[in-house]
């Protein structure tokens, strides 16, 4: 199914902020790809801003810049989404702690070159998050934009935003039913979004060891109960995206033990709408830390990005067969 990989570092070592994590990336129709990410002293500091870079279609990245407030209060999560009408949203995270999490955007009409002051996504919203908290808006056949959220405040769940107006304002769903394991409550943050013919699904991380699995034959209104798969999870982050032949992939580490080590990183592949799972590359077999990752497609090619050892953003660019051969 693959047919070549490219992989390169959005920016030398150190050479920007001595920390940073958590990135999103965007493939545009022209060629250029836009990345963004969190970058400071550490994570959670109080000098971490969004960052954002722009490849060429030449295979050239910008120079990072700033995109954030620089008001000494710690930013996380960026997620990229492009709408309709060509303009690119930059969702992120504001607050000193996760549970008081707070969603701001901004946009760009010039393809990255330049972006809005920041702005709130939902004014009065304390619920911890709205929007987009990791992985990407999913936009139904039917226009909806789904925007797979999750809070930890209080307990960690998860619930999908739903837009009409293409990723500007968003209703908030109701959480997604917590479900029990050997006895106790499954923390589920960080839902992964795809469709179907038979509807929306999501893929959770958990801090039970494996990834769980909530559907919607409703365009994302309600969801099933969790059900737990055989994927397993170390309570990271993971990903997933579709191809134009309906294959799904899914990106993670494929690591059952709960805060274990976020390596290896892998990309494995379902021709049955996420039922089974081959692996079909290792990005980062090695030791160190490789988490965080975000995926995308555009035509015959997936985009991933993700976190190389919390000092650079890695790259990978993958193209596949034009055949199932």
């Amino acid at each position: 199914m693959i047919k070549s990989i490219k992989k390169e570092y959005i920016f030398e070592k150190d050479a920007v902020t001595p920390a940073c994590h958590a990135s999103t990336v965007l493939p545009l129709e022209d060629g250029r790809v836009i990345a963004a990410w969190f970058g400071g002293r550490r994570e959670k500091a109080d000098d971490v801003e969004i960052y954002v870079s722009v490849r060429s279609a030449k295979g050239v990245w910008s120079f990072p810049r700033v995109v954030s407030e620089k008001d000494n209060i710690p930013h996380w999560n960026p997620v990229l989404y492009r709408r309709e009408d060509g303009a690119v949203i930059l969702y992120y995270k504001h607050g000193c702690e996760v549970s008081d999490w707070i969603t701001k955007y901004v946009i760009s009409t010039d393809s990255g070159k330049t972006w809005s002051r920041p702005e709130i996504l939902v004014p009065g919203d304390d619920c911890g998050g709205r929007g987009p908290v990791k992985n990407g808006c999913l936009k139904l056949s039917d226009g909806t934009v789904l925007a797979p959220a999750s809070t930890e405040k209080g307990f960690a769940r998860c619930f999908i935003d739903r837009s009409y107006d293409d990723g500007i304002t968003f209703e908030k769903g109701d959480f997604i039913e917590t479900p029990k394991y050997r006895g106790r409550r499954v923390w589920l943050i960080q839902p992964a979004l795809w469709e179907s013919e038979k509807g929306a699904h999501c893929l959770m991380r958990s801090d039970s060891g494996a990834v769980y699995r909530s559907d919607s034959s409703d365009g994302g209104k309600t969801w099933s109960k969790p059900k737990r798969t055989r994927l397993p999870n170390n309570n990271s982050g993971i990903d997933c995206a579709t191809d134009s032949k309906g294959r799904l992939w899914l990106v993670y580490n494929p690591v059952s033990v709960n805060w274990g080590v976020r390596h290896p990183l892998s990309l494995s592949v379902s021709v049955d709408d996420g039922r089974h799972f081959t692996e079909m590359f290792v990005p980062e077999p090695g030791f160190g830390e490789f988490s965080y990752p975000f995926i995308a497609c555009l035509g015959n090619k997936l985009f991933i990005t993700y976190t190389h050892k919390r000092k650079q953003i890695a790259y990978l660019e993958i193209e596949l067969e034009e055949t199932d051969a």
